[in-house]
């Protein structure tokens, strides 16, 4: 199998709605193969196949119960109930992440690889997961989640990325601190920016969510 490179924030591609899968056939079930390899890499516990260039509306996910990864085709958020609030990353927007208040309950229906009909009834976390990836399906991105101070920090902090400086340095005055300083500074990580960890294989719905789950 062939892992992809993982599209980030700034790419077009990301911004677009991506179209239905009419036919599941060997390559759709190749590029699955090949998404989750790409997701177990990054790694991440989700990834939309717009995420690496793939205008087509199916993701990828493990949540870490052991069942190894699962792909949702065509999927639709039918329902939605509640709120929770959880620190959320995402891999085409890395090393950000910040608290989201999203829907507690999805009920999200679906195709899987074999074609059969999926409906899943989820809460919390993989709830959180099924909204993440179907925002990448409609081109909707983390970012677009946030409240205005937040917003305004992270679009900050992702320009200054764009123009290669450093996001806690936009003006480009740390190259008149002493090197041993601004290596302190890089390990302290620059000003609203939180690195974002990974689950691995344990299971944030029992308690396990040390670290940001990147999707």
């Amino acid at each position: 199998m062939a892992g992809f490179t993982i599209r980030t924030y700034g790419d077009p591609v990301l911004r677009q709605r991506a179209r239905d899968v009419e036919d599941i056939d060997g390559r759709i079930k190749q590029l699955a193969d090949d998404m989750a390899e790409t997701m177990y890499a990054a790694p991440g516990v989700g990834l939309a196949a717009p995420q690496v260039g793939v205008q087509k509306r199916m993701f990828v996910y493990d949540v870490g119960h052991g069942e190894g990864p699962r792909t949702i085709v065509n999927p639709v958020l039918a329902e939605a109930r509640g709120e929770w609030t959880f620190e959320e990353g995402c891999l085409s927007v890395p090393g950000l992440s910040w608290p989201i208040v999203r829907p507690k309950e999805v009920h999200l229906v679906g195709v899987g690889l074999d074609g059969e009909e999926i409906s899943v009834e989820a809460d919390e976390f993989l709830a959180r997961v099924f909204q993440h990836e179907v925002d990448h399906l409609d081109g909707v991105l983390l970012v677009e989640r946030l409240d205005d101070d937040q917003r305004r920090e992270a679009k900050r902090i992702l320009r200054a990325r764009a123009l290669d400086l450093r996001a806690g340095d936009p003006d480009g005055l740390g190259s008149l601190v002493p090197a041993g300083e601004r290596r302190d500074a890089d390990a302290r990580g620059a000003p609203g920016e939180r690195l974002s960890g990974h689950s691995g294989p344990g299971d944030p719905t029992t308690g396990d969510t040390e670290g940001t789950h990147r999707l």
